[in-house]
């Protein structure tokens, strides 16, 4: 998956433990940090979005690439 600013992505288990279930998260990508890191894992920047795609919080979140999801809707 290429990631593109803009793009909403689905943040949940697959990603990372800390977005099991009921934390999982709509994310709008603004960027993704280019530091070295841990073999798969990103670094990502962007906004976590409510229900009808409004901006709620701006985060840094660190992610398995291969668990990351193309939000439906």
């Amino acid at each position: 998956m290429q990631l593109q600013p803009g793009e909403v992505l689905h943040i949940g288990g697959e990603a990372s433990v800390q977005f099991e279930g009921e934390r999982a998260l709509t994310f709008r990508l603004i960027r993704v940090d280019q530091r070295s890191t841990y073999d798969g894992w990103l670094w990502l920047e962007g906004y976590v979005l409510d229900p009808t795609g409004t901006a709620l919080q701006r985060r840094r979140i660190f992610v398995r690439r291969e668990g990351l999801r193309p939000a439906i809707g």
